[in-house]
């Protein structure tokens, strides 16, 4: 067929995006040897075989502290920036008013602003609320920054649906609310699950808020890390680093394994 591109003339791509994918995943294929290493410091490749970083990480409170403080927060994110996010794709993507775009851009104006400067600005605001060092603050921190993540996708999945299909619910007699949770939701699930777990990831992952507005037995995990690897060389936190990469990779590619096994 005229025109048609054939896989030896996409060579070059496919040997291009195997060299990207290759450098993205690198440091991975570093860091998880590294955790099973029983080496006083980190090492690479490992001389011998080890848990004892593991069992360091499962074994001190100090640890277990933090990645509670860290779950807390990640889950509380993810509960308020979801239907945040959500409700903000669906009346925008509904809008025909005028500044709609210039309301979409601004909700996604903290992906764009340095997050230290985010960071400060909340400093002196929770200073005088007294909210430094609490969940509910760091909550509230992550929250601005994964609304946009929630947003993104969740618009990303509106454009794809037909919204023909809730009008109909709605001339049949159901409340806006009420087609909106029996007839778009279930259609736009993954998207929305996606949204929340981009959500979790990024209150989960932060570090720089983290270095602010936490401390002590309030500190989240990435805090701790942070301070750790300032005062020595800690093989921990590859073990850390290791079970981090398993939490953000093996539930995604469950969840997209299941949506293309599902029937259609």
């Amino acid at each position: 067929m005229e025109g048609h591109v054939t896989h030896r003339q996409r060579l070059w791509l496919y040997l291009l995006t195997g060299l990207v994918l290759f450098y993205l995943v690198a440091p991975t294929l570093i860091v998880l040897p590294m955790s099973f290493s029983g080496s006083n410091s980190l090492q690479f490749p490992p001389q011998e075989f080890s848990w004892r970083w593991y069992e360091t990480f499962f074994g001190k409170s100090e640890w277990q502290d933090a990645s509670l403080v860290s779950l807390q927060v990640a889950l509380g994110t993810m509960l308020l920036a979801t239907p945040a996010g959500v409700a903000a794709a669906y009346g925008l993507h509904l809008g025909r008013f005028r500044f709609a775009p210039l309301l979409y851009g601004s909700m996604l104006a903290s992906l764009m602003v340095p997050v230290i400067l985010i960071a400060i600005g909340l400093f002196f605001l929770y200073a005088r609320l007294d909210m430094v060092n609490t969940v509910g603050g760091l909550i509230l921190a992550d929250t601005l920054l994964a609304i946009p993540f929630v947003l993104v996708t969740v618009s990303a999945g509106l454009k794809t649906y037909d919204m023909s299909q809730e009008l109909v619910a709605r001339s049949l007699g159901a409340g806006r609310l009420k087609a909106f949770l029996t007839v778009t939701l279930p259609q736009i699930r993954p998207s929305v699950i996606a949204g929340a777990f981009f959500a979790f990831i990024v209150a989960f992952d932060e570090v720089v808020i983290a270095l602010f507005l936490s401390n002590g037995e309030g500190a989240t995990l990435t805090k701790r890390m942070f301070s750790t690897l300032r005062d020595e060389v800690d093989p921990t936190i590859a073990a850390i680093s290791s079970l981090l990469i398993v939490v953000t990779t093996v539930p995604p590619l469950l969840l997209h394994l299941r949506q293309h096994r599902r029937p259609r």
